[in-house]
Parts: structure tokens; C-alpha cells; sequence
């Protein structure tokens, strides 16, 4: 750690002051487009299928009409990246979403239900790729687990919106809860109104001639086609417990135990990536990938082999205590792996995955949850495989490359001994 950092200084490209100010304006935007945004359907889902006849088919057409606007929103993110670094996006995309939430309740229509969650998803990955850019950059030469205490928020927002949703079902019905999520995330919007985003990575003349602009780094190719392998089969698997494991615990048992497990959900996530973070600092990322896999994939699984409410209870902490968690490690390896705009392609696939796996699970939903729940879990461990595979030679160590300094006739030039060493 760099005399700098110890003292408190602020990171390359950060701005001055404690970090942490900077990880609440980051958890505030997730918590209000991934945990409400995003989330909040799942809890929503069942009073919908009880009271304002949503099907279980046109269920899976709405969390994939979400799914196809996260992809159209990531996909933005790689090919303009300005976008992921702009303010009045982050803060277009918020008002966008809140807006989206409050005119769910005002129709029936299916179709128009399809438009609202698809612009949902597009403005929910635009807000979380400008976000996670923002933390993985200002915050790259601080502990790995503030950065993890970001992405917590996702888990902070499940956590509020599913006891939103679990307070309100009691005396109110499905359109009480939208509007309430839409309030809830406007809330959430406010601190996060402020959040500076990642800034453009500078500019440097031509070098010299004979003189190269940077020194070659490692190519990593073949290391990001299995994460990024891997981290797709996660967005097929994830997004089927995701979706539909609040309706399945309810199927089984009756009463507000679905509710209850998704909040724990919620509760599990907040701490769970700063959590795995730091193991992914003492153990090697794809080491620590693969058993967050494997642990996803056995908690997903649960409800579907046990009954009762303990492996309910059991699954949804499980669940929450990992989702997020992959999410940090994969994402951090990208980064590590110093991939050209990881983030982004890393969303993408991870959005291909989520509307691949309603799709896939909708023909096993006309007798229940169980065997989507099995599909989902056996996807998981498909993911885990890819990151067994990641294992091989993976380069723990990343040397940066060289900074430059100006040389004869304003171009630049490596600074010789000017290694930090890396993570």
C-alpha cells in the first residue's frame, strides 16, 4: 500500500476525501436500480398472479422483457462509452426508472407492462455499469472490500423493497406496491444524484519514434473467454432463482414465507460482497469464484429437493450470500485481466444469460418451480466449470504498465523504476 493511500488520500482519478462517501453514493444508485429497479418484481410477482391475473408464461415475458433492456442498456455501455461516464445519464436513467415503476399500476395490458420493464431493464444497466465503472476505477488502489460495500446495496435494496412488499401485502394489493417501490427508489435516488462518474481515461501525444507508447502487457484472452463464459451461464442460472424463488417457497408454503425468505435474501447480500472481496484478496479470485458457484448452485437447489421452511429460509440466505458476491469477483477479475472495457462485455454477457434463462425455464413452470429450480442449479454449476477452467495459469499478478513522463518535443516516455506491483 502506497504512503499515499495509508494516509488517506484519494485514489488515481477520485476525488478528495474519504472513500467511503463515495461507495454510499455508488450503493444508493444500485440499491435504487438493481434492488428496486430490478428486484422488486420478484416480490411483486405473486400478488400479481393472485389479483391481477398475470400467468405464469406472461410472468417470464415480463422478467425477459426486463432482461432484453438490461442487455440494450450494457450494450450502450460498451459501444458508447461515454455513456458510463456521464452524470446526466446516471441521472436521466433514475428519473427514467421511477418513472417506469410508477406507471406500472395505471394498466392491465400486458404489452404496455412488456414496455415499461424493458425500458426499466435498459435504464437499470445504464445506472449499474456507471456505477460499478465509478467504484472499480476511483476506488482501484483502496482494499478490495470498498468497492464490495457498494455493490451491497444491491442486497440493501432487495432487502428494503422485498419488506416493503412483505409490510404492504397485508392490507394493500399489487398496484399499492408498485407505487410504493417507485417512491422508495426516488428516495434512494437522492444521494446518489451527486455520484461523479468515472472520469475519461487521459490522453498522451505520440511517442518518439523508436519509442513504444506502453510497454506490451500479457495478453489475457483466453483468461477473460472462460470468465466471461462463466460469468453468462451465472446470468442463465441466477436470474431463474432470482425470478421465480419467492413464488416457488410460496407455492410450497402458504403465507408470507416467500416474502420473508427474500428479504433474508436482501439482508444476506448487503455484506456478502465486501465478504467474498476480501477472500478473493487472501485466495485467488478463481478459487474463490468457483466456491461461490458451487455454493449458489446448492442453495438454488434446496427448495426444490427439501421441504419445509427451513430449507426455504436456507436457500434464500444461501442465495443472497452469493449473487452479488459472483457478481464482485467476476467483475474484479475483469478488471484485474485489464481487459478492454470488462465491465461492460462482462454485463452483456451477463445480460444474454438472464433473458435466456426465463426463456428456457418458462416450458418446466406448467407443474411448478421444482424443475426450473434444478435447471437453474445445474446452469450454476456449468458456471462453475468455466471457472475451474479460469484456474489454469490464471496471472494473479498484473504488473500496470509503466506511467510516462514528458520527453524531448512534448511526447512521452515510460518512467523507469516507477512499479508499484499489483493484486
Amino acid at each position: 500500500m502506497s504512503e499515499s493511500i495509508q494516509r488517506g488520500a484519494a485514489p488515481r482519478g477520485g476525488a478528495p476525501g474519504s472513500p467511503w462517501a463515495h461507495v454510499a453514493q455508488a450503493a444508493a444508485a444500485l440499491a435504487a436500480a438493481m434492488g428496486v429497479g430490478r428486484f422488486v418484481y420478484t416480490p411483486i410477482l405473486p400478488l400479481m398472479q393472485a389479483r391481477a391475473g398475470l400467468t405464469a408464461g406472461a410472468a417470464a415475458h415480463l422478467a425477459t422483457a426486463n432482461y432484453a433492456g438490461y442487455l440494450i442498456g450494457a450494450l450502450a455501455g460498451t459501444f458508447l462509452p461515454r455513456l458510463t461516464r456521464s452524470a446526466a445519464v446516471l441521472r436521466g436513467s433514475l428519473l427514467v426508472l421511477v418513472a417506469t415503476l410508477a406507471a406500472m399500476p395505471l394498466t392491465h395490458a400486458t404489452a404496455v407492462w412488456l414496455v415499461l420493464r424493458l425500458v426499466a431493464g435498459a435504464v437499470s444497466a445504464s445506472v449499474f455499469v456507471i456505477a460499478v465503472s465509478s467504484l472499480l476505477g476511483r476506488l482501484r488502489e483502496h482494499p478490495p472490500h470498498l468497492p464490495g460495500w457498494g455493490f451491497g446495496g444491491v442486497g440493501a435494496g432487495i432487502a428494503l423493497s422485498g419488506l416493503l412488499v412483505l409490510v404492504l401485502r397485508g392490507f394493500a394489493d399489487w398496484r399499492a406496491a408498485w407505487w410504493a417501490s417507485a417512491a422508495l427508489a426516488a428516495l434512494l435516488s437522492v444521494p446518489a444524484w451527486t455520484m461523479r462518474p468515472e472520469q475519461a481515461p487521459p490522453t498522451t501525444a505520440a511517442a518518439a519514434p523508436g519509442v513504444p507508447e506502453q510497454e506490451p502487457v500479457p495478453r489475457t484472452h483466453r483468461w477473460f473467454g472462460a470468465l466471461f463464459a462463466s460469468y453468462t451461464l451465472e446470468g442463465v442460472g441466477y436470474i431463474i432463482a432470482g425470478t421465480f424463488l419467492v413464488a416457488a417457497i410460496d407455492q410450497g408454503s402458504p403465507g408470507r414465507l416467500g416474502s420473508g425468505a427474500w428479504v433474508l435474501a436482501g439482508v444476506a447480500a448487503v455484506p456478502s460482497a465486501a465478504l467474498w472481496a476480501r477472500l478473493g484478496r487472501r485466495w485467488s479470485r478463481p478459487d474463490v469464484l468457483l466456491a461461490a458457484l458451487v455454493v449458489q448452485a446448492v442453495g438454488i437447489a434446496l427448495p426444490a429437493l427439501v421441504k419445509g421452511p427451513a430449507a426455504a429460509l436456507a436457500s434464500a440466505f444461501l442465495f443472497g450470500a452469493t449473487f452479488i458476491g459472483v457478481s464482485t469477483l467476476a467483475l474484479a477479475a475483469g478488471a484485474h485481466l485489464r481487459f478492454p472495457r470488462s465491465v461492460a462485455l462482462l454485463t452483456a454477457g451477463y445480460s444474454v444469460g438472464q433473458i435466456l434463462g426465463p426463456l428456457a425455464a418458462a416450458p418446466l413452470l406448467h407443474h411448478g418451480y421444482r424443475q426450473a429450480l434444478i435447471l437453474a442449479a445445474c446452469v450454476v454449476l456449468a458456471a462453475a466449470v468455466a471457472a475451474l477452467v479460469l484456474r489454469v495459469g490464471f496471472p494473479h499478478r498484473m504488473e500496470p504498465p509503466l506511467p510516462r513522463e514528458p520527453a524531448a518535443g512534448g511526447t512521452f516516455a515510460p518512467v523507469k523504476g516507477a512499479r508499484t506491483g499489483a493484486g
